[in-house]
Order: structure tokens, then sequence, then C-alpha cells
């Protein structure tokens, strides 16, 4: 019969501890190069980019229909799309947009807006304006990440 020394049992504590700490760093650098909080601002930032895009289709198909005028609520004065600032929910939904999409913020609810009725409070999250050559633009304030300016104008 064979005898096992000390030696021959298994892994010493200094090899488990190696393996252990070389594990940690390459986890440390996995999350750090994969970084959810990065991606998941990214990916909020690409659905007000979105968002915004859509809108303003919305608002030059409507301006498209009633020969270049544009909804009633659409001033010089940059303002919320709510039903307090510029409300053109009415003018748009259904005919132009199924659904008035809201900034993703939890703070607005992230739901799409589809009631228009008069007493219905919504807010968008998002803002537009008319420059003074008759051009809209229509801006999400609320990025997340500090250097991104969305906004688009047409």
């Amino acid at each position: 019969m064979k005898k096992f020394s000390a030696r021959n049992r298994g892994f010493t504590l200094i090899e488990l501890l190696v393996v252990i700490g070389i594990l940690a760093t390459l986890l440390a650098i996995t999350l750090i190069a994969i970084n959810p909080a990065r991606q998941f601002s990214q990916a909020n930032d690409t659905k007000r980019a979105s968002d915004v895009n859509t809108i303003l289709n919305a608002i030059h198909q409507y301006a498209a229909d009633n020969k270049g005028a544009l909804p009633v609520g659409i001033t010089g004065t940059a303002q919320n799309i709510s039903e307090a600032g510029a409300n053109i929910c009415t003018d748009l939904i259904t005919r132009y947009i199924a659904a008035l999409p809201q900034d993703p913020d939890p703070s607005l609810g992230g739901n799409n807006i589809t009631d228009c009725t008069v007493g219905s409070a919504y807010n968008t999250g998002y803002q537009v304006v008319q420059t003074a050559d008759n051009r809209v633009t229509v801006s999400a304030p609320f990025t997340e990440i500090p250097a991104v300016d969305i906004s688009v104008t047409r």
C-alpha cells in the first residue's frame, strides 16, 4: 500500500488564495468593461432619441395635413409637452401617432400617453418649441449621460 505524504493531499492555502485573487481580478475587470449602469443609461438615452424623432415626425405629418399649420400648443417659447404646457395630445393621438411617448425617467412613470380627455394630467418629459424661422425643435432635457444633448430640429 502506498502512503501519501502531507504534500500530496491537496492544494495549499497559498495556492487557493492565489486562485481566488486571480478570479476576483478577472471579475472586477469584466464588470468594469461591461458597466451595467452605463449600459442602462445609454439604453434610456437611445429611447429618448427615438421618442424625440417620433414626436417630431407626428408634428410634421399634422402640419402637412393642415397646410403648414402646427398644433396650437406649439409656440416660440420652449415648453413641456404636457397638459399644462404644449398640449398637443388631442392633435396628434390616434391620427398621427398611436400614443405620445413618455420619458423613461422613473418619476414620470414611463408609460406612453393615450388618454387626451379634458382633465387627464399628463407630462411626457419632452419639450417643444417653434423657432423664429418656423422650424420645430423637440428635445429631451432629462438625459442620463451629461455630455449627450438629445434635440432634433426640422
